[in-house]
């Protein structure tokens, strides 16, 4: 009850020391009671750490430690310190002196650590036990006062003062009581005989053994001893030495010699032959570590030694002969455990800060990190490194306290996670290590704008495309992660003839679908751009831009149009050819033109005669009437032809004109087609302005550039002209022919009617080329081409593609 009344009124002594260690660690020292009740005060950190009570909470104050239960807490309103779970010094440091708890305080916001040590002070809680009830001593008659006998000792679960102090022996007429300090080792007891012993007076005596603590006031435990008073043999086996000293490894191997002991008796027979034993003291029974020969006193290793647990052995050898009263002769044994390096350190993390943001600065801790080895001298000495190419280090806050921080740049987007492994290696021979792995969780930031694939996308739509159509997809990529990776689509206006973009497509903000608003007409707008914008979901968040260009394909919506003089509505379209005509006379020359451009703006005209007419032809190419063979008797006198003018479209649009020829006698009365065309100032339009002033452009072009290649071929050397391959010009079996130098060639077909000097030139891939065709007076032409892409010669009629510009 005593003990109990002492925990509840337990007082507390608090002593506190604050250093700083490496400007980010310091240290604080209390002491306190053990077996304090829940929620007892510690201390103040805040005053002891200079801290105001605003800091406590907002920099969040974090009591950890590496003990499976949370002894300590602290009131982060006062500052206070105080006791969370009960503590038992006992169940911490047995048989230890000082017992000490490592705990440690953590403020962020600035990263602080503080290393608190809570000295736990021992209360007098436990009494004195032996570990038997009573012992048993057979003592001759025939000895002579002044005989010892070693006493079992008592064990007490507390220390220092509270340990076992003195042994008391109950009032008698024949032993008192020897009590021996053995230092570090604690007390020993011996009975000392006082007066010779009388068997036939008194054969047994009891007696009673108290061990006494020092503790205030002070615990005790009994021990009834029996004396046995016997008879006959008169000598004592004797040992070499009252105390023998050895050392031996812990990582003795069973078997290993230890001491051999030696004791002597100057009796004869049975009487002197000794057999050698070990006495159990307390709660230790050396015979499970060690084992004694009896016939010849060798000690030998047994067990498992370990030095952590115990560096030293007190063992009690017992020499007893076989005399009909045995007699037995005593001496102590100091064994010292020799420590190896068979531990290796233990690495503990009392705090991890995970995940981090890839822009975390260089500095910040991550983790707190706690080394120990449980081995002494230099082999408990430990160092402890970041292992490998990781932007993590270590930096010492207080002996083998450690802080994980930041040593270079994060990049989430090249490593998401980091496996940070740490060794810690002990200063023993042979070094011991160990080795811990940290994961280490990298969260992203905005820190990569949107990307698209390519800077400029081509998007090709054909014209008279139903409104709605989607066009194309949009689509780009980001690095980042979830929201940051989260984009918009935005159309960014540019006006194309001052009309913006936004009012022809539309883009979807999630998918980047872009929709046309309206229909395209590839006659009135063939290409325009714009850009879209890719913004990401971050704070901030980041954009970036693709322009994209927007080609409008042609179709053939255009039927082909007849030009003058035959376009004229009202108008009687003939022709008189003379009777004596030749075959192959020059009738009249049909020109027609179409909106369209590329292959649906290619024209071929035929006639649409009556059956079993064979007077007259057409060029398919040319619009050329002219007649097949002389005339005859036969043939009538008027000849109504119906030509038709179609395009290379699909499904192709045709035009059709109606011209009668008419067979005259006198070729006095032949006119030119120009006097059934009225002549009208305004007659000479735009188109022929254009198409006289594309033709006036291209003959200069044309005669600079020959001056000039001209000019130049005469003032290379001979050596220049070397470098210059003469052009060649190759015919072909089907009718073309190639115009080649070094540097670039041309192919051109003649399609299989074509008269005089009409010349094909087939372009290039989309957006198309096209050769330039200018037909002068009936036939003569000049022809503007540009490089193929590839040298292959192909003289499809249907890949021709030719812009005739008539001069009238």
């Amino acid at each position: 009850m005593y003990v109990r009344r002492l925990k509840d009124y337990a007082w507390i002594h608090i002593i506190s020391l604050l250093c700083l260690c490496d400007g980010t660690a310091s240290q604080i020292s209390y002491s306190i009671s053990e077996e304090l009740n829940k929620g007892t005060t510690v201390g103040n950190i805040a005053k002891d750490l200079s801290l105001s009570l605003k800091d406590l909470e907002t920099r969040d104050l974090q009591i950890v430690s590496g003990y499976s239960k949370k002894h300590f807490d602290v009131n982060l309103r006062t500052g206070e310190i105080f006791v969370n779970e009960r503590i038992d010094r006992e169940e911490f440091c047995p048989s230890i002196e000082k017992c000490s708890l490592k705990l440690q305080a953590v403020l962020s916001d600035p990263m602080n650590v503080h290393r608190i040590e809570i000295n736990v002070l021992d209360i007098n809680d436990n009494s004195p036990v032996f570990s038997e009830q009573s012992h048993v001593f057979n003592i001759l008659e025939s000895l002579s006062p002044g005989e010892r006998y070693p006493l079992p000792v008592a064990e007490d679960a507390d220390t220092g003062s509270n340990s076992v102090k003195t042994y008391k022996l109950s009032q008698n007429e024949y032993f008192s009581l020897d009590v021996q300090s053995g230092g570090e080792h604690g007390l020993s007891a011996e009975l000392v005989l006082q007066k010779a012993l009388d068997r036939e007076k008194q054969s047994v005596i009891t007696l009673l053994l108290t061990a006494v603590d020092g503790g205030k006031p002070p615990r005790s435990g009994t021990l009834q001893l029996t004396v046995n008073v016997v008879d006959v043999n008169d000598n004592t086996p004797t040992f070499s030495k009252s105390l023998y000293k050895t050392r031996v490894k812990e990582n003795s191997a069973p078997g290993t010699m230890v001491i051999k002991l030696n004791a002597t008796d100057v009796d004869e027979g049975m009487n002197s032959k000794i057999v050698y034993s070990m006495i159990k003291r307390g709660n230790i029974d050396p015979s499970v570590l060690f084992n004694m020969n009896s016939e010849t006193g060798e000690i030998t290793v047994k067990g498992a030694l370990d030095y952590e647990d115990t560096p030293a052995y007190e063992v009690r050898a017992k020499a007893m002969d076989q005399g009909p009263v045995p007699r037995s002769g005593y001496a102590k044994l100091l064994i010292e455990v020799i420590d190896v390096n068979d531990n290796a350190p233990e690495i503990s993390i009392t705090s991890l800060m995970t995940p981090i943001k890839e822009d975390t600065e260089q500095g910040t801790i991550v983790a707190l990190i706690t080394v120990s080895d449980k081995d002494g001298g230099s082999n408990g000495l430990t160092n402890c490194k970041v292992v490998g190419s990781v932007p993590f280090k270590l930096k010492s806050n207080y002996k083998n306290d450690y802080s994980l921080v930041v040593d270079a740049p994060l990049d989430r987007e090249h490593t998401p996670l980091y496996n940070v492994t740490i060794i810690a290696t002990d200063e023993g021979s042979p070094p011991l290590s160990s080795i811990r792995i940290i994961t280490v969780h990298v969260s992203d930031v905005n820190d990569n704008a949107p990307q698209f694939t390519e800077p400029v996308i081509n998007v090709y739509v054909k014209e008279n495309s139903p409104t709605g159509s989607s066009l194309y997809r949009i689509k780009a990529y980001d690095a980042d992660l979830n929201d940051n990776a989260k984009m918009t689509y935005t159309l960014l206006d540019n006006y194309p003839k001052n009309i913006p973009a936004s009012s022809l497509l539309n883009i979807n903000s999630e998918t980047g679908d872009i929709v046309s608003l309206q229909s395209f007409n590839y006659e009135e707008t063939k290409t325009f751009q714009f850009k879209v914008q890719a913004t990401d979901s971050g704070v901030p968040p980041l954009s970036s831009n693709v322009t994209v260009n927007v080609f409008i394909l042609d179709e053939n919506d255009n039927s082909p149009t007849i030009l003058a003089p035959y376009s004229e509505h009202g108008s009687v379209n003939s022709e008189n050819i003379p009777y004596s005509a030749e075959a192959g006379y020059f009738v009249a020359k049909i020109r027609a033109v179409d909106a369209d451009s590329g292959y649906n703006a290619l024209l071929s005209y035929h006639l649409s005669e009556p059956k079993g007419n064979s007077l007259f032809r057409i060029g398919t190419s040319t619009g050329e009437i002219r007649t097949k063979r002389r005339m005859s008797d036969n043939d009538l006198k008027t000849h109504p032809l119906v030509v038709l003018v179609s395009d290379n479209g699909e499904p192709s649009l045709s035009a059709t004109v109606s011209i009668d020829v008419v067979v005259v006698e006198n070729t006095a009365d032949i006119q030119t087609q120009f006097r059934h065309v009225p002549i009208k100032e305004e007659s000479f339009s735009d188109l022929n302005l254009y198409l006289l002033i594309a033709i006036v452009s291209v003959s200069v072009i044309f005669l600079l550039s020959l001056i000039t290649l001209i000019a130049v071929k005469c003032h290379r050397t001979d050596g220049s002209f070397s470098r210059y391959s003469a052009p060649m010009i190759t015919t072909h079996p089907d009718g073309s022919w190639s115009y080649s130098k070094s540097t670039q060639q041309y192919d051109v077909c003649f399609s299989s009617d074509t008269l005089k000097s009409d010349v094909v030139v087939f372009p290039a891939p989309f957006p198309p080329v096209d050769a330039e065709l200018i037909s002068i007076n009936g036939g003569d032409t000049f022809t503007r081409t540009q490089t193929l892409p590839t040298k292959e010669k192909v003289c499809n009629p249907s890949q021709q593609v030719k812009i005739h510009f008539n001069l009238l």
